[in-house]
């Protein structure tokens, strides 16, 4: 073999391994990127605690409606869900549309960390991985900064894989993935359930027993109140209480009274951590009257009208709107 030949032939392997290897860089960076962001929709729709949590973030720092955050919520974690399956697939469509879908989202991701990091400040968790992993803003910002560079290197140098009915599968998997929040936790009613067994009396003299330090600063019986029965400890009733202080921010007129089982105030602390439900007056109860008063079914939240329990609702259900439907009725 004459000399030139093989070193062409040398310099020919050489360069087809290198854009081989390229290839393969290319490949996993866009697999690398697509599972951070179904890990991303994941910690956020894993448990229902943790989905509640980045819809009321919306309520609460972007002040979107009820309504529009609860579609919201669900629309844009599918949408994170699909981007992420599609990375992972190497599938970017015509043009790279999906490349410049993820970068915009991370943009508008990356506006709302600015917009919390000025108004509310650093020392929150920004709920880009929900509660599994606590993330600052400033943090998360630079975790945005790394996958917008990633996702332009992938733009500028790697084609994805391209055939025959690719764009209809895209559309599909969008379709699919971007409909599932929706399926996985419906839309809730925004009524409370109106109890069949008609309006009841609540026995509440153990919340005035005389030698009751911490007794309600008002009396319940007299008007409309939201009074809701926590214990510290469960989550729902966190993420209750969560929303009810969202409520009263929102509304701060809004008649709401919690009512809190027995636990330590190490638990009390907890709870005032995970709920910033300080807004809203309370009392304590002892466990056993706790029970005695609503069972071991955690959070009940009536509807309370001059002493007479005429409807109730959950976490779920619970709306602004409703409620205040409700305290406009003569």
């Amino acid at each position: 073999m004459p000399v030139n030949t093989g070193i062409f032939l040398c310099l020919h392997l050489s360069a087809f391994r290198m854009k081989l290897f390229g290839k393969i860089l290319l490949i996993l960076l866009s697999v690398s990127l697509g599972v951070l962001f179904i890990y991303s929709s994941y910690t956020k729709i894993y448990s229902l605690e943790s989905f509640e949590t980045f819809q009321y973030s919306l309520v609460q720092y972007v002040h979107l409606p009820w309504i529009l955050a609860a579609l919201a919520g669900r629309a844009l974690i599918g949408l994170e869900a699909a981007i992420g399956i599609l990375l992972v697939c190497h599938m970017f469509g015509n043009r790279k549309w999906i490349l410049k879908s993820a970068i915009a989202l991370v943009l508008v991701f990356s506006v709302y960390l600015v917009y919390l990091w000025i108004s509310v400040g650093n020392d929150i968790n920004c709920g880009c991985f929900g509660d599994a992993i606590w993330m600052s803003p400033s943090t998360s910002l630079l975790k945005n900064a790394g996958l917008i560079a990633g996702l332009l290197i992938l733009l500028m140098f790697s084609n994805g894989i391209q055939f025959k009915l690719s764009s209809l599968l895209i559309w599909l998997i969008i379709i699919a993935l971007t409909s599932t929040p929706f399926i996985y936790y419906p839309l809730p009613e925004t009524k409370p359930q109106w109890l069949n067994k008609g309006r009841f009396q609540l026995d509440m003299s153990t919340l005035y027993a005389p030698d009751k330090v911490d007794k309600p600063q008002v009396d319940l019986k007299k008007g409309k109140y939201i009074l809701a029965f926590f214990s510290a400890t469960c989550p729902h009733c966190r993420m209750a209480a969560l929303k009810l202080h969202i409520m009263k921010e929102r509304n701060a007129s809004l008649p709401v009274f919690m009512v809190i089982g027995g636990v330590s105030n190490e638990h009390m602390e907890d709870f005032w951590n995970v709920t910033k439900a300080q807004n809203i007056p309370y009392t304590r109860l002892k466990a056993d009257d706790f029970t005695g008063l609503v069972g071991f079914s955690w959070p009940v939240i009536y509807f309370m009208n001059n002493g007479w329990i005429e409807a109730q609702t959950n976490y779920i259900e619970m709306n602004q709107s409703s409620i205040e439907e409700w305290l406009n009725k003569p």
